[in-house]
């Protein structure tokens, strides 16, 4: 009995080592269910996961595409990654002593794979609860959407898509929570003690860290923003806030070119800025060659010379002809539809993928400013409001997220841009492929055709010398016998008018108008076709020589230089060589004179007047002299343009301009006289 009574007070309060033991065991047990939570939640969270990307998300087809890549956002690099760090997880129960130490190590190891993938689903996060809120307001919608997911996860409840889209979030925030509840129950001299400590401090900078990133992104997309606004809507913005804010800005700036103070320099960015610069430069460049590309590849299609009577009998006319119809109607519509689909919109989307980090870089140029000043007044006064502290910090994160994503970004325009060119190059490939297909049967017709190479590229150098050679010939020969200017009729009235402009301003500064001007400037001149008008200078004020200011005699103003001719003045004794007349003076006539009558309104076979010389230029056409009589057989060449006449000279027939005839009037006009 005695001994039974003293063993009991020992059972009772138990030994110094007997309540470590039971600590240590306590300590352990909840360490195995702490780690047994963080493997089993993970298992739960992943299963959730899939059913997301793959039962929800395909039974969701009703929403537009875009709308299911927002709510989704990165979901399958999510489970990607998780997949591998559960599969992990799951590995470390077969090690149970040194678990915990592997638990540390492994969340250590995904420590920048969890930041990467997380930090995009969570910037995208609050544009997924704004199509949320849209879709709350169309009811049949949101029925149809809650029953797939109630279907799917009947534990979302109400909350519907706003329950799913937020566990990834919850998820990343938990897993610090996680490590750290083991850490309370690990031995602070225990190997894996010092491991588990490090992950949760890791852990702890990921959250930290996709919350700057979140934040940068929205500042981002605040800036990055291009709106195309009216002069009107950009005044009614203006107030005195934003004026304030331009003024100091525009202070800074000023102080800084002066080198009162100095300039932020930042060589990393300066860099990057630079090449994005240059890539946006050859994306724009190659923008603007393909629209001309495209333009003058529709002038081609809309030239169809196979539809032409060419009037030439036999010979590889006929089989030219054949081919031509069957590449515009088959070969180049479809290399034009191929280009547009898969080189001109690719490029034109590009160029818009630009626009918004060039206007980030822009608005980065505006925060700098308001940084420096910030800083300037921080080294003086030794603080800030809180408006400029949040300028500081605005700036900080867009310079932050430009220098982290610039790199990636002109890598990316670079790949997007040598493909595109690829393309281009391939299509070029394929259209000759194509034609040479196509003219596979016509080549064989050709004289020659079985030349070798060497052969044929000998005789092509052969041939293009010798018809270089008649070229230059003919372009001596051209230039040594010029044709005889172009005289348009005066209008009429404009005798006077030219009379005292020759006065005025002498022979040498008259010009005629060869077609009709409408002015579409303040200072442009609306002329018609035959008005004469005098030049004062051959350029505007900007120096550019298209432009030439000249004086109407009565308006002063500028007109293109391409559609005025000197004006030809002819003295009444060169006009008409041994014709008489009653006005045979010294004084000059202008050619021409008086406005003859148009010759369509000529009946067939009809005596007129040659108004001007016209030298015949090939074996259809018939020289004149001026004052000839001229025997017109028809108003009008073959296909009816009454602007040629066929007419009969000294017994010989030909096409002459109708516009260089006139039907003979009685009495002879003043200027010339008809032959006795």
């Amino acid at each position: 009995m005695a001994e039974h009574g003293t063993d009991e007070p020992s059972s009772r309060t138990g030994s110094p080592d007997g309540e470590g033991q039971a600590s240590g065991d306590r300590l352990s047990l909840h360490q195995r269910l702490a780690v047994r939570e963080l493997i089993d939640t993970e298992l739960s969270y992943l299963h959730l996961l899939r059913l997301c990307a793959s039962d929800i998300r395909s039974r969701l087809q009703q929403l537009p595409q875009g709308d299911l890549d927002v709510l989704f956002s990165n979901i399958d690099d999510i489970i990607e990654v998780n997949s591998r760090f559960l599969h992990d997880l799951q590995e470390t129960t077969s090690r149970e002593e040194e678990q915990v130490y592997l638990i540390g190590n492994l969340f250590l190891e995904f420590q920048e794979e969890l930041e990467r993938v997380y930090r995009v689903y969570c910037a995208s996060y609050d544009q997924a609860l704004l199509l949320v809120e849209t879709y709350r307001k169309e009811p049949e919608l949101q029925r149809e959407i809650q029953s797939v997911i109630e279907a799917v996860v009947p534990q979302a409840g109400p909350s519907g898509l706003s329950f799913l889209l937020v566990i990834p979030l919850q998820r990343i925030t938990k897993y610090p929570l996680l490590l750290q509840k083991i850490l309370e129950n690990t031995v602070p001299d225990a190997s894996a003690y010092p491991v588990l400590q490090r992950a949760v401090s890791a852990l702890q900078d990921v959250n930290t860290n996709i919350n700057e990133y979140k934040r940068r992104k929205e500042v981002a997309s605040k800036y990055a923003r291009v709106e195309q606004l009216t002069l009107r809507e950009r005044l009614a913005r203006l107030n005195t806030h934003t004026l304030s804010k331009k003024t100091t800005r525009l202070s800074q700036l000023l102080k800084q070119e002066a080198g009162l103070v100095p300039r932020t320099e930042d060589k990393e960015f300066d860099g990057l800025e630079e090449r994005f610069h240059w890539v946006s430069l050859c994306v724009t460049e190659m923008k603007n060659n393909v629209a001309v590309y495209l333009d003058n590849l529709e002038a081609f299609l809309r030239f169809r010379p196979q539809e032409c009577d060419l009037d030439i009998a036999g010979g590889p006319v006929p089989e030219y002809c054949s081919l031509m119809r069957e590449l515009q109607l088959q070969a180049f519509p479809r290399f034009k539809q191929r280009l547009e689909g898969l080189v001109w919109q690719p490029l034109c989307s590009l160029a818009k993928a630009l626009a918004g980090p060039q206007n980030l870089v822009r608005k980065r140029l505006d925060k700098l400013l308001d940084f420096e000043r910030v800083e300037e007044k921080l080294l003086e006064v030794g603080s800030v409001t809180y408006e400029e502290q949040e300028a500081r910090h605005t700036y900080q994160a867009l310079n932050s997220l430009l220098v982290a994503e610039l790199p990636q970004l002109n890598r990316l325009a670079v790949r997007w841009l040598g493909q595109i060119l690829c393309t281009f190059v391939g299509l070029q490939r394929d259209l000759a492929e194509q034609v040479l297909q196509r003219a596979e049967g016509g080549l064989a017709q050709l004289p020659h055709y079985h030349l070798s190479e060497p052969a044929f590229q000998k005789l092509l150098e052969d041939t293009l010398g010798q018809n270089g050679h008649q070229l230059r010939s003919f372009q001596e020969n051209f230039e040594k016998v010029l044709p005889p200017p172009t005289v348009q009729p005066l209008l009429p009235g404009a005798e006077r008018q030219v009379q005292a402009l020759l006065s005025r301003y002498g022979p040498e500064k008259l010009y005629q108008v060869t077609s009709n001007v409408s002015g579409a400037g303040t200072l442009d001149l609306t002329l018609l076709r035959g008005q004469v008008v005098a030049l004062l200078q051959n350029k505007d004020t900007k120096g550019n020589s298209s432009r030439w200011l000249v004086d109407t005699g009565g308006h002063r103003g500028y007109a293109p230089a391409g559609k005025l001719e000197l004006y030809h003045v002819i003295s009444g004794q060169e006009e008409i060589k041994g014709q008489e007349g009653p006005h045979q003076d010294s004084h000059h006539h202008l050619a021409p004179e008086p406005i003859p009558a148009p010759v369509p309104s000529l009946p067939t076979v009809t005596q007129v007047v040659a108004v001007y010389p016209f030298v015949a230029r090939s074996s259809h056409e018939v020289s004149l002299q001026a004052g000839q009589l001229v025997t017109v057989l028809e108003a009008q060449d073959k296909k009816g343009n009454p602007e040629w006449s066929l007419v009969e000279v000294n017994e010989q027939k030909g096409y002459v301009p109708s516009s260089f005839l006139a039907k003979a009037p009685s009495p002879a006009p003043w200027g010339w006289s008809l032959p006795s």
